[in-house]
């Protein structure tokens, strides 16, 4: 088994921000990661796919906030080669993942955008929550992602969803959203517990390059969103600069942005914060949601609504 890698400059950013708990969090960063699955309920009710796959040896248990997601206890180590998974009656996703599309909350009726798409969880989760009606454009900037896009996207059976190959700091399609998702692109600190290897090229010049990149992209994304409708930003990272400042900095230009409250009851999860080195963001930061491993057993996340007034 390959040794996780953990740079000493990571351990020494996360007990600034952690203080005595970063043993803690380093000790979840080495552990492995519990495998979840999402129901798709368009195909199969959680119940009946729970008996299907636990009479296969699966051992499975509901998520507190989620009841159509399960975290398996036991069970095979390559579960995305069952045919259940295949006829896309489930979708692998860690739980954490799960909180952005439930925070944002599309509706049947609705317009919405997923701005930064591939592979398509999140996708495939938006168009599960609008009971596969209304519209919903999936956004992708690599033509290389947009195959395992299109496969989720069939797999699951979604038919009110438009595949677009397209930069996500520029697109415009004419129109503009009741709801958009942007679970930007990142340094992805939280996936170490997937791969050991996850943090071999991370950097504080990554963490820089991203959040430069996070804020063209939260500005456009923001510009395609109607008067009186909302955003999720996310990220499956922890880094200040590429969550709280990203957002200070979306409020500071734009004065008819506003946070809002995620409520989410069954998992636990952290204020934003609101003072980092020598910068400081807007109280209104405290209304994200900071998610680290060792409160739950997941991967770390970051997540915040915003309003459009």
């Amino acid at each position: 088994m390959q040794k996780t890698v953990i740079p000493r400059q990571f351990k020494e950013r996360y007990s600034r921000l952690l203080g005595q708990e970063n043993k803690l969090f380093l000790k979840f960063c080495e552990k492995k990661l519990k495998k979840t699955l999402r129901v798709n309920t368009l195909k199969i009710s959680p119940q009946k796919l729970k008996e299907i796959l636990e009479l296969k040896g699966l051992k499975l248990k509901k998520l507190g906030f989620c009841d159509y997601a399960f975290s398996v206890e036991e069970g095979p180590e390559r579960l995305g080669l069952m045919l259940e998974h295949e006829l896309g009656l489930f979708y692998l996703q860690e739980a954490s993942s799960l909180i952005p599309s439930i925070a944002l909350n599309p509706k049947e009726n609705e317009t919405v955008l997923d701005l930064a798409a591939a592979p398509g969880s999140k996708t495939t989760h938006l168009a599960q929550l609008m009971k596969n009606k209304g519209l919903l454009y999936a956004a992708d900037i690599s033509s290389d992602r947009i195959p395992s896009l299109k496969y989720n996207v069939e797999r699951m059976g979604i038919i009110n969803t438009v595949i677009i190959n397209a930069d996500a700091t520029k697109f415009n399609p004419g129109i503009q959203f009741d709801k958009i998702l942007l679970d930007a692109p990142c340094s992805s600190e939280g996936l170490v517990r997937k791969e050991w290897n996850a943090l071999s090229t991370w950097s504080e010049k990554l963490i820089f390059e991203k959040s430069g990149l996070q804020k063209k992209l939260i500005l456009n994304a923001f510009s395609l969103l109607k008067k009186g409708g909302e955003l999720v930003y996310s990220t499956c990272t922890l880094a200040p600069e590429e969550n709280e400042e990203v957002i200070d900095f979306l409020l500071k230009k734009k004065n008819n942005a506003r946070i809002e409250k995620i409520e989410l009851k069954g998992f636990k999860t952290r204020k934003g914060i609101t003072e980092w080195k020598e910068k400081k963001f807007s109280a209104e930061a405290e209304k994200a949601l900071r998610i680290y491993p060792q409160d739950n057993d997941t991967e770390a996340f970051f997540i915040a609504k915003i309003g459009k007034e």
